[in-house]
């Protein structure tokens, strides 16, 4: 089984990173090539995963701001339109 980093597909910038430039429909040597960009892609996912559901932990208590002041207004309007409601109750049957 090749390595990655003694396939031509594969580099490393100045800091570090490494880059794959190996396309699983084109450029792929072995199996396992295949697998591990497979599980590249995966932990990609996971992370995406991770840093959505980080901001939506951020975001969550303004949202909970938002929804109990929706909930006052709309309980504002209903009360606002109680008399509406009250008055034709009262009438009774025609």
């Amino acid at each position: 089984m090749i390595q990655c980093s003694d396939c031509e597909y594969y580099e490393m910038d100045d800091s570090g990173r490494r880059i794959f430039k190996c396309d699983p429909f084109a450029t792929i040597k072995e199996p396992e090539c295949l697998a591990k960009w497979q599980l590249l892609r995966l932990d990609m996912l996971v992370a995406g995963h991770q840093r959505m559901t980080n901001w939506q932990e951020k975001m969550s208590p303004m949202q909970d701001k938002i929804f109990k002041y929706i909930r006052r207004e709309l309980d504002d309007i209903e009360e606002a339109d109680q008399w509406k409601q009250d008055d034709n109750d009262e009438e009774g049957p025609i």
